[in-house]
Order: structure tokens, then sequence, then C-alpha cells
């Protein structure tokens, strides 16, 4: 373990539009998506509407219909993967939240059927389906943007005489707390003129007043992409000294501690092979030290 001069290398980049219905957020992936240049496909939860907009932009679209589980999501990243596209648009993975099949009824189900009802207790299974769906869209090897439906957040408190009054927070996503904190760049959108703010961005092209979103948006934000440091190939030697010391684990608490820090390393390098052969070895390990030993084995 060392330290080295932090640079930032080049990545593929991790974008959200949030925005209520007919914000535009369908319209401004797709002129995103073309500023970005290359080849483009769309995971359409929307009924068909990205279709509307494909005289402005050459693109393949699959329609992904209910149930919303993540892995039919995961499933669809895949084939797009397969398929050589430079940039997935997912429009949108609020389905995946709370559509039919999403998240919330599978947590529900579940809490139902296993945990009487206790749907937080059924989140300890329910989450790692979750956290899979947005690993592979972190992890996808190609520029990803998503749209979440968004509406208005509030909270109920009491008066001085003590009634109580509803107040307007803003807007929230609709999609699990803290996805945000997931991507590049986040913009929100508002009704009339399609403009957007960024609550969070990484790449410094969106301070100040609302923009409208242009494919010069997108090409701006690919001319940052590429100023960034080329990520180094990643070598046998390399991959062998990460899995070693989970071979080596005597325990579960050692092998999960090399395995956290294998893992962050192997996604730092944008490299699926390393990720997938770091969970082949930190699953086959996990299972040898918890499965008991028949005597004389």
């Amino acid at each position: 373990m060392a330290f080295a001069k932090a640079v930032r290398k080049q990545a593929k980049l991790r974008l959200a539009l949030t925005g209520p219905s007919g914000s535009g957020k369908t319209y401004s992936s797709i002129l995103l998506a073309k500023g970005l240049g290359g080849k483009v496909a769309v995971i359409d939860t929307e009924h068909g509407s990205a279709s509307l907009y494909c005289d402005l932009l050459d693109f393949d679209v699959m329609e992904l219909t209910a149930p919303y589980s993540p892995e039919r999501y995961i499933a669809a990243i895949r084939e797009a993967e397969a398929g050589g596209y430079d940039t997935l648009i997912i429009d949108s993975i609020t389905h995946e939240w709370n559509g039919t099949g999403g998240m919330l009824q599978l947590n529900e189900k579940l809490a139902a059927s296993k945990y009487k009802g206790n749907t937080w207790s059924a989140w300890s299974e329910s989450d790692p389906r979750h956290r899979a769906f947005v690993d592979a869209i972190l992890q996808a090897k190609m520029h990803v943007i998503v749209t979440m439906r968004s509406k208005t957040d509030t909270a109920s408190e009491k008066d001085s005489n003590g009634k109580t009054k509803i107040l307007q927070l803003g807007m929230k996503a609709e999609q699990r707390d803290g996805i945000i904190y997931e991507f590049t760049t986040v913009l929100d959108l508002v009704h009339g003129g399609h403009y957007a703010t960024a609550t969070k961005d990484r790449t410094g092209l969106f301070g100040g007043d609302p923009q409208v979103i242009t494919p010069d948006t997108g090409a701006a934000i690919m001319a940052w992409l590429a100023t960034g440091v080329e990520a180094p190939e990643f070598s046998e030697d390399q991959l062998t000294d990460l899995i070693a010391p989970m071979i080596e684990a005597e325990s579960l608490e050692v092998l999960q501690t090399h395995y956290k820090a294998a893992y962050r390393y192997a996604q730092s390098l944008s490299n699926e092979d390393a990720l997938t052969a770091v969970k082949n070895v930190y699953n086959g390990r996990k299972e040898e030290l918890t499965t008991p030993q028949t005597e004389g084995a």
C-alpha cells in the first residue's frame, strides 16, 4: 500500500437527469447523447417516448416493460455492452425503484413471505439486488445517461396554534435516497424551455445560471472527459497481487477487508474482468470459510 499523486483519469460519463413529468428529460437525454457522439442505445420504460425523437438522432431502442426488477435492467445494460454502444440512455430508472415489480414491491413481497411483514428486515436481502443494479450502471463500459422522475418533497410541522401544516421542501428524485451521489453530474430540469440546474457537478461546466441542454452541452462534457489521464492497462500480475490476500485469508473478517480493498482498486481501473475475478475469488473463499469441514477432510 502506498500513496501516489492524485490525477483525474479518463472515465465514462455517469449523468442523471431529474424532473417532473413533461420537463424534457427524454428529449434532453437524446440531445446530450447526440453531442457525446458515437453509437447510442436507449432502454425505454416510458412506453416508447424516446422513439418520438428519432428524427434528432439515429439510435437503437429496447422497450423494457414490467416487471421492472433490477435483474431485467442489468440484463438490458449487459445487452447494450455486448452491442458495442458508446452511450446508453436509461429512460427511466424510477421504475426499478417504485414501478411494477420494482424494488419496493419486491421488498414488500419478501417481507410478507419471510419476515412477518417487517420490511426493514427484508432489506437485508433486497439491498444486494438494488446494489447490483447500481453497480451495473457504474461499471458499464460506455457512457450512461439515466433519467429519474421527481416529485415535490414535503414535511409536516405544527404551527404556534398546534395545527399541522405541510411544508414544501423542493423536488426529490423518485429513486432510492442517495442515488444522486453515484453520478458524475446530476441535472434538474424544469418546465418552460427545459432549463437545467446542476445539483451535483464534478465537471465544473454547470455552475451559475440554469442553462438549456443542447448537443453542444454533450460535446462540452465529452471534451472534459477526454482531458483526463488515460487509465493504465490492467496486468495479470496486478490481478494476482489483488486476490492473493483473499486466498490466504483465514477468517471472514480478514477476507472481507481484503475484498473491499481489491474491489475498490479494480473498480477504479474500470476493468470488468478484474472485478469479476475479484468477486469469484471472494465468493469461493467465503464458501470455504463458512462450510463446516467434515472429520478427516
